[in-house]
């Protein structure tokens, strides 16, 4: 598994993360294989969420691993925080009461990363900056970022937090395109050309704030998968032909079209199936040509100006 540099931190973190949102419904023996298995082929980054699972994904994650301190070294754990029903929540209080629940979920003293989940209306930036310093001093998160934030929102926090904001989630797959599709058709009277992110892709390659795809293998918002989809006949004749060309299945190809991208992403695979990791993991050895990216993407049904 090769590694994916993250900007102003520390982090030796693999170039694949493993998502954990869909655990909460699976055994402990098999999140205990599924962990296990991520493990093995070099996955050493852990994504989740305090709404995972109602926090159950998170207690359920460190109950299946009898978390100690020679496991916890093993992994990079990321969580996020700032979605409550029916409300965005980035109040200081709440981050801190949020934080708190986490670490006593996942049975550790701090995060690796924390991230505020989606963007809060009310977001009060000087709330966010004392809650950030608060956390960061007593050893409980070592790093930042956010989630689904566009330039600005970003730039407003930044204005306040003194920690670097080193990551942003954001969904983005071979079949949503959104923010690399206004970067290819500009100054053109066409639906592809309007930028509804802010030029995030880019801004975010300027900061050096590292893009996690989430999603990866999504069409629209959770409306399923685009593998294997009839539905999207030309997209899989094409994916399944560069697959057979470098030998690894189909899964494998769609995590390697995101992995040639230049801004050295992260994507986020939600998989809980130990055999689905194996086959993602090979994308780490695949780079895929110029050619080949280029005919991915217009086999989605995407057109070059």
């Amino acid at each position: 598994m090769n590694k994916v540099k993250i900007a102003k931190c520390d982090l030796d973190a693999s170039e694949i993360s493993l998502g954990c949102m869909r655990i909460a419904d699976l055994t402990k023996p098999e999140i205990a294989t599924l962990i296990q298995t991520a493990l093995d082929e070099g996955i050493n980054f852990f994504d989740h969420a305090d709404i995972y699972g109602g926090g159950q994904s998170e207690a359920k994650f460190a109950e299946a691993l009898n978390m100690t301190a020679s496991v916890r070294e093993k992994m990079i754990l990321q969580s996020k925080c700032g979605i409550r029903q029916g409300s965005f929540d980035f109040s200081k209080g709440y981050i801190l009461e949020a934080v708190d629940g986490i670490l006593k979920r996942l049975q550790t003293d701090y995060l690796d990363v924390l991230l505020l989940h989606r963007p809060d209306a009310l977001v009060e930036p000087e709330e966010v900056a004392e809650a950030f310093t608060i956390l960061e001093d007593s050893g409980k998160v070592r790093y930042f970022g956010v989630s689904n934030q566009k330039p600005m929102q970003i730039e407003l926090l930044s204005k306040f937090v003194k920690q670097p904001l080193i990551i942003n989630q954001l969904q983005l797959s071979i079949t949503n395109t959104g923010m690399i599709d206004a970067g290819i058709n500009v100054n053109m009277k066409i639906d592809p050309s309007i930028d509804r992110d802010g030029s995030i892709l880019d801004y975010c390659r300027l900061k050096e704030i590292t893009i996690q795809p989430w999603s990866p293998f999504q069409y629209g918002f959770f409306e399923g998968a685009f593998l294997n989809n009839d539905k999207f006949p030309e997209l899989n004749q094409k994916i399944n032909e560069i697959a057979s060309a470098w030998g690894v299945t189909n899964t494998a190809i769609a995590i390697a079209w995101l992995l040639r991208h230049p801004a050295h992403m992260q994507p986020i695979v939600g998989t809980t199936n130990p055999a689905r990791v194996k086959d993602v993991c090979k994308a780490s050895n695949v780079k895929l040509t110029r050619e080949e990216w280029y005919a991915i993407y217009l086999a989605a049904g995407n057109k070059l100006p």
